[in-house]
């Protein structure tokens, strides 16, 4: 079996985060994009970088860039994203297939509940995969794979992807990266493993009733639908939470407020759930001094 890398981890972590391929028909909004966007300001009022919720994948033909947006990426000194090597799918997956693999896994459908397996064996199936695929794959590789099948978007149509391709002539420094990011996943406990894939199934299922709504809060800059994919699906498990939300905000805001204080001007473009909430990278940013105020 050829491991297919997801497309994105968990990116807007309840579903904005979670991988996504195949085409899709594109977003008509009832109004102009206004996906979130603020400005980080010095105590002075001086602006010293931006901040930018973006998603992983989208379908074709979706416009989602604002004036505002451009304005930031002109003046910015430098892009501040999770993984910088997107492009980099070789690499991208033999990090993957180096963390994903460890011979003697249980049989797929022995790692959820009973209740969930016929919905497992479905979203398998409609993977291009079979069960027996999974025998030396890990839980939380399973679940990340599993997840690209449950969203109608590419990642070639990413925002992130998009950005980076703005900067290629730039300065670009990511907070993550492939293997660090990964190993995430790789070091949550079993419990927490099987709990991510159940949240997969759970999420594909719902998903199915109306595959946009979180994109649709995407593209309007919906903070208050934001907030609350932050603590519901996947992320309604305290662990999972933690470590997948909450712990990378934190890394990520120590990373961040030395370039502040260089005056360095980034514009940090990282997935949307993780600039909301009162555990955000907004809030996180506003606690240490900075003025954070959204664009229109």
């Amino acid at each position: 079996m050829t491991l297919r890398w997801p497309a994105t981890l968990l990116a807007l972590l309840a579903a904005l985060v979670l991988g996504a391929c195949g085409g899709g028909s594109p977003e008509v909004p009832e109004s102009p994009p206004t996906p979130l966007l603020y400005t980080i300001a010095s105590p002075g009022g001086e602006i010293e970088g931006w901040l930018f919720g973006t998603i992983h994948a989208l379908p074709d033909g979706v416009e989602w860039r604002t004036p505002a947006l451009e304005e930031a990426a002109a003046q910015a000194d430098l892009l501040v994203v999770e993984i910088a090597a997107l492009e980099d799918q070789a690499a991208i997956a033999h990090t993957f297939a180096a963390l994903a693999s460890s011979p003697g896994q249980p049989e797929i459908g022995a790692r959820v509940a009973p209740s969930q397996r016929q919905d497992l064996y479905r979203l398998i199936e409609r993977g291009g995969y079979k069960p027996e695929d999974f025998a030396a794959i890990e839980t939380w590789a399973a679940a990340l794979m599993l997840a690209q099948n449950s969203d109608g978007g590419s990642s070639r149509n990413g925002a992130d992807r998009a950005l980076l391709a703005d900067f290629a002539a730039r300065d670009i420094r990511e907070l993550e990266g492939t293997a660090r990011q990964l190993g995430i996943f790789d070091r949550l406990p079993p419990r927490d493993q099987a709990d991510l894939l159940a949240g997969v199934i759970i999420e594909a299922r719902e998903r199915a009733y109306d595959p946009d709504k979180l994109r649709r809060a995407w593209l309007a800059g919906d903070e208050a639908a934001l907030v609350k994919a932050t603590s519901s699906g996947i992320l309604a498990d305290p662990e999972l939470r933690q470590a997948l939300l909450v712990d990378r905000n934190r890394d990520w805001a120590r990373q961040i407020a030395p370039m502040l204080e260089a005056t360095l001007r980034p514009l940090v473009a990282v997935g949307a759930a993780h600039l909301v909430g009162p555990q955000g990278l907004a809030e996180l940013l506003r606690q240490r001094g900075y003025t954070v105020e959204r664009l229109p």
